[in-house]
C-alpha cells in the first residue's frame, strides 16, 4: 500500500473519530462552505428543478449536496495523488471534482430538453383553456386563474409571469421571459399575441380573441399531426423490426438446414 492510500485511511479514521465524539461536523463544514460556491449556481437551475420536482423542492439542499460531492471528490483525488502531487494533479483533482459538481445539472438539463417535445405538444391545449378564461377576465387575471389547472410543467413559469405583471411590469418582457423559458414552436409569437390582447380595449377585444383562437386552432392541428406522425413512425419501426426479426430467423433456419444436409 502506497503512502497516499495509507494517508487516506488514517485521515478517514481520524475524521470518523472526531465526528463520532462531536468534535467535528462534516455537515456543518459543508453548510458553512456552500455559500462561497453560490456564484457557480446556474441561472436556470432552480427553474429546471421546479419543473422536475415541483415548486416545493428544496433548492438550497440539492445545491448543497452538489457542492459537498464536488468537494469530497477533490479531497479524495488529492489524497490519491498524494505520493506524486504536482500542479497538474491538483488541477486534475479540481476538474474531476467540478465534473462531479456539474453532473446533476447536466442530467437535469437533459431531462428538460427531453421534455421540450412534450411541452411543445401541451402548449396549444393550455392556451385553449386560457382563451376561454380571457373571454371573461382580463389577461393578467386569466393567467393567474389558469395556474391551478395548467400542466405542472408550466406552473413555475406562469407564477413568475403573473408575479412580474402584478409587480407593475406592463411591458412585453414578462411574456417574452416566459417564452424563453419554454422555447418551443410558436411560443414567442403566442406570447406577443397574448400581450397585445391584454393591451387592447374592450371594443376590439372580441376581434383579437377571434384571431388568438384561430392561431391556437392552427397550433392544435399541428400538434395532432405531430402525434399522428409519431404514432405512424412508431408503428413503422415496430413493423420493420418484426420483418427483420422474422427474415433473420428464416435465414438462420435455412442456413442451419443446409449445413446439416451437407454434413449428411
Amino acid at each position: 500500500m502506497n503512502t497516499g492510500l495509507m494517508f487516506i485511511f488514517i485521515t478517514i479514521i481520524l475524521l470518523f473519530i472526531a465526528e463520532y465524539g462531536n468534535h467535528y461536523s462534516s455537515r456543518k463544514f459543508i453548510k458553512d462552505t456552500e455559500p462561497y460556491f453560490r456564484f457557480l449556481m446556474e441561472d436556470d437551475y432552480q427553474f429546471i428543478l421546479n419543473i422536475k420536482y415541483g415548486g416545493d423542492v428544496d433548492v438550497d439542499k440539492l445545491y448543497g449536496q452538489r457542492v459537498r460531492n464536488g468537494l469530497i471528490t477533490i479531497v479524495a483525488m488529492l489524497f490519491v495523488f498524494m505520493s506524486q502531487l504536482s500542479f497538474a494533479y491538483v488541477l486534475l483533482a479540481v476538474l474531476i471534482g467540478f465534473g462531479v459538481f456539474k453532473l446533476p445539472y447536466i442530467q437535469l438539463k437533459n431531462y428538460y430538453k427531453a421534455n421540450l417535445h412534450k411541452i411543445n405538444l401541451m402548449l396549444p391545449y393550455y392556451l385553449k383553456g386560457l382563451e376561454i378564461l380571457a373571454q371573461h377576465y382580463t389577461i393578467p387575471v386569466a393567467l393567474a386563474r389558469s395556474i391551478e389547472t395548467a400542466p405542472e410543467i408550466f406552473k413555475p413559469g406562469l407564477r413568475t409571469l403573473v408575479s412580474k405583471i402584478e409587480a407593475g411590469d406592463s411591458s412585453v418582457q414578462p411574456y417574452m421571459d416566459f417564452a424563453h423559458e419554454y422555447p418551443v414552436r410558436d411560443s414567442m409569437r403566442m406570447m406577443r399575441l397574448l400581450y397585445r390582447l391584454g393591451l387592447g380595449s374592450q371594443e376590439n377585444k372580441q376581434e383579437q380573441l377571434l384571431m388568438f383562437s384561430r392561431t391556437i386552432s392552427t397550433l392544435q392541428n399541428k400538434a395532432r399531426e405531430q402525434k399522428y406522425k409519431e404514432r405512424l413512425e412508431k408503428m413503422e419501426n415496430k413493423t420493420m423490426i418484426m420483418l427483420f426479426g422474422t427474415g433473420g430467423g428464416i435465414l438462420a433456419f435455412l442456413l442451419l438446414s443446409m449445413m446439416m444436409m451437407m454434413n449428411y
